[in-house]
């Protein structure tokens, strides 16, 4: 994941369950409700394939379980196939994949997260696991379960209510899941300084944002999603998205307060500004946020960050819910 414009980068946590739990507020929400333990499973089919890294068979098969999923609830899949190269020259083969509901709807909304895992635990406390490559079942994983959730509980809609369903009730407004890929291989840190740079991260949204997988695409705004699954996590407003997309960060806390879940999603601007695939997405043009965690107890991004210990056993539950009914207030409210 990212790499930190301002600010120090700590540790975090272990996972607990609760997903589903009911949250007190006197607000009815018209959304539908966000199984998280659904959204769980997702995040461990990913994982089960094994690290999600450039150039390997584990990441190819992962991409295509992934369109499959998006295809089987409904969605028009775009792959996006690109050439990059990694920070110390090595070739890659990039695969954005962007699952698109009502895609002849002039009106749309992106909902985007990274879906490659990092080649290197190049935070672990084991200096003998710095070339590990990780799960990433939060930096990465997480959102894309969350994504597909989101896409199941639309399809779902459809089929119970038909004509009087969400989309149906809504036919100029679409919503795109955008998968980026190549986020995560940016230069390690025990690699020579130089080079180290904002380059080399986040690759996939970096070729999109010059060169949109529809010609002509563009969005009323976008909601990037990262590190949304493990516990003792908080959400601040991140300073490029506070610098960018002011009213979309103020959409979606006020969400998040409006259903119940203030605790997750802060109003202080503690989070930093972060190098991640928003700040492609805004260099494109479209205003983007980043949906972003952070660590409860010591600040800065999770302990598992970058480690070997970011695997399924650290997923929480009740934060994939959080985000994941925060995301359906969004678009059942959206005008």
């Amino acid at each position: 994941m990212k790499s930190l414009l301002y600010g120090m980068l700590l540790p975090l946590l272990m996972a607990s369950c609760g997903g589903n739990r009911q949250v007190e507020t006197s607000y009815v929400s018209p959304a539908p409700v966000f199984d998280a333990d659904s959204a769980y499973l997702f995040v461990a089919e990913q994982c089960a394939f094994g690290p999600r890294v450039m150039n390997t068979a584990a990441h190819d098969v992962c991409g295509d379980y992934i369109a499959r999923k998006f295809e089987g609830y409904g969605a028009v899949v775009y792959n996006q196939w690109a050439d990059s190269k990694l920070y110390d020259g090595t070739p890659v083969r990039m695969r954005n994949i962007v699952a698109a509901f009502h895609p002849e709807a002039p009106a749309r909304i992106i909902i985007s997260g990274h879906w490659d895992s990092r080649p290197w635990a190049d935070h672990d406390r084991d200096e003998a696991n710095h070339h590990t490559p990780i799960d990433g079942a939060n930096d990465g994983g997480s959102s894309v379960g969350v994504m597909l959730e989101l896409a199941r509980v639309l399809q779902k809609d459809a089929m119970e209510k038909g004509d009087s369903s969400f989309l149906a009730q809504h036919p100029a407004f679409g919503i795109d899941f955008i998968c980026w890929d190549a986020e995560d291989c940016g230069t390690p840190s025990f690699a020579d300084d130089e080079g180290r740079h904002e380059s080399t991260w986040c690759l996939g949204s970096q070729y999109w944002a010059g060169k949109r997988h529809l010609e002509g695409y563009t969005a009323r705004y976008g909601i990037n999603l990262d590190m949304v699954g493990n516990g003792n996590t908080v959400f601040y407003r991140e300073g490029l998205s506070m610098a960018y997309a002011p009213s979309v960060v103020d959409k979606v806390w006020a969400a998040a307060h409006r259903i119940g879940y203030g605790k997750f999603f802060s109003y202080e601007d503690e989070g930093g500004q972060m190098i991640d695939d928003h700040l492609q997405v805004n260099r494109g043009g479209i205003p983007c946020i980043d949906v972003i965690g952070t660590d409860t107890r010591g600040g800065g991004f999770p302990a598992t960050w970058h480690t070997i210990d970011d695997n399924i056993e650290n997923i929480n539950k009740e934060t994939l819910k959080a985000v994941g009914q925060t995301m359906l207030e969004v678009i059942w409210t959206e005008p």
